[in-house]
This record gives C-alpha cells, sequence and structure tokens, in this order.
C-alpha cells in the first residue's frame, strides 16, 4: 500500500471523524448487547484489567478506550487518524474517565518492547496492508503473557461480499477482509490462541435491513446500526444465535462467518 493510499484511508477517517456525535455515542452496547458477540467472548478472555496498561490501536471514536478505563484499565487510544483519536478523548471526556490518545501506524509501534498488558484492536486489521506485520508488533509490545485482543471481518461469506460491493461510500476501497488461514500464523506467533467466529444465520438481520426495512448501506453504516438498535434486535437475534452455534459445529462452517474475533497470549 503506498503512501498516497494510506494517507486516503486517513482523509477518509478523519471525515468520518468529523461527523462523529459524541453524545449519541452508549459505550456499554459495544461490549455487551447481545449484538455485540465479539466483544463479549474477548471479555471472557481477557481477565481482569483493573490497573493494567491497555492499548487501544486503531481505537476509532474511542468506545473501546472509554469502556476500558470505566472498567479501571489504563488506556492508550492510538489511531492513523488525528481526527479518530480527538474524538476518542472528547468521547472519553464525556464519560468522566482519562485516556491518552496519540497517533500511531500498527505496522511501526512507537512503543518499546514488553510495554502493554493488552492491545486490543477492533475493526483493524483488514484496513492494514501487511496484518502479519501489526501481529508482530501488537506482540513485540505487550509484556510476557500479555494478551492481543482484536477481531475483523473474513472474506468468504457470500452474504457479506455482497453486501461489501453494495456499501462503497460507507468504507474504504482499499480494505481486504482476512482469510480464515491467518490463524495458523497467530498460533505461530503466540504462545496460545484462542478464536472463534461470529454471524453465520444471525446475518439474515443485514437481510432484513436491506430487503425489509430497504435501509440503504451507503446512508447508514449497518455495522453501526445492529449495535445502536440492538434491544429492537434482540430477540430475532437470540433466536438466530442458537442456529449459529450448531452451524458452527459443522466441519469447515466456521470460516463463512462475518467477523473472527481472537484473544492470542504472548
Amino acid at each position: 500500500m503506498s503512501d498516497e493510499t494510506l494517507d486516503k484511508e486517513r482523509r477518509f477517517h478523519d471525515a468520518w471523524a468529523a461527523a462523529i456525535d459524541v453524545d449519541g455515542i452508549k459505550v456499554a452496547d459495544y461490549f455487551e448487547a447481545c449484538t455485540a458477540p465479539e466483544n463479549r467472548f474477548i471479555l471472557r478472555k481477557m481477565g481482569d484489567i483493573r490497573g493494567k496498561l491497555l492499548l487501544d490501536l486503531g481505537c476509532g471514536a474511542g468506545e473501546n478506550s472509554v469502556y476500558f478505563a470505566k472498567k479501571g484499565a489504563r488506556c492508550v487510544a492510538a489511531d492513523y487518524s488525528p481526527g479518530m483519536v480527538e474524538v476518542a478523548l472528547k468521547l472519553a471526556a464525556a464519560n468522566g474517565v482519562e485516556v491518552e490518545g496519540c497517533t500511531a501506524n500498527a505496522m511501526a509501534l512507537d512503543f518499546e518492547d514488553n510495554t502493554f498488558d493488552f492491545v486490543y484492536a477492533s475493526n483493524l486489521l483488514h484496513h492494514i496492508p501487511d496484518p502479519k506485520m501489526a501481529l508482530r508488533e501488537m506482540h513485540r509490545v505487550l509484556k510476557p503473557g500479555g494478551k492481543a485482543c482484536f477481531w475483523d471481518p473474513l472474506k468468504h461469506n457470500p452474504i457479506i461480499n455482497i453486501y461489501r460491493r453494495m456499501a462503497t461510500e460507507v468504507r474504504t476501497e482499499d480494505e481486504m477482509p482476512l482469510d480464515i488461514n491467518i490463524v495458523n500464523y497467530i498460533k505461530s506467533v503466540f504462545s496460545e490462541t484462542a478464536y472463534d467466529t461470529f454471524w453465520l444465520a444471525t446475518l439474515w438481520i443485514f437481510l432484513q435491513f436491506y430487503l425489509i426495512e430497504r435501509v440503504n448501506p451507503n446512508k447508514e453504516r449497518y455495522w453501526k446500526k445492529i449495535i445502536i438498535e440492538q434491544e429492537r434486535l434482540k430477540p430475532t437475534y437470540r433466536r438466530l444465535e442458537k442456529l449459529d452455534r450448531i452451524l458452527k459445529k459443522i466441519p469447515l462452517m466456521k470460516r463463512f462467518g462475518w467477523n473472527i474475533a481472537v484473544v492470542a497470549t504472548k
């Protein structure tokens, strides 16, 4: 990925940041909503974070940093987009917590080895030209026994791939969803790896948005809508989640999940 493309990524996210209303963000929902299975999985694997130093890599609007700060962690919100870092700090202030902010390139982190107890990254790696380099950097800056916690979209599900082709205005054209085989690389770098995939039958909700509710995928980000409207969606999601659990027991079906969540220990 060229410097020009990286600049384009930064401009896209700076423009998005300028449109974010921090007063409308319900931080807890991004981790505790029924429609946030990735983060619920991660929270179960993280353990006690009180007093621990956490790097929120690709912090976006700062929901993650603020959530962890409220739980007692010392958080550094880092993003390639200065606009997003600014929003994250505003969100922290609005929620009465302190978060340190900085700009960062995930492939070349400006932190010393063995610095953090946790590195958390949501929806980051598929924006990185070399995810493996970013994973090595996560490993480097973690203390021995520290945990890298992250989730990202996979490339294998045909429904999501159709959605991506339609939702061209709410994402960058250079992003590349992950191949599930990246798990093998993660296992080669970290001493212990736990992962799961999510959204199989539950992807009916995306079809519901498009086919029944006629929600324009270029006007509303579906992956934000599932969090914002989690109370309305809960009955449908819970029913379909039971089916997902059955489907994931079928060989090779896990790869067709929309997202993968990983907790890897150094």
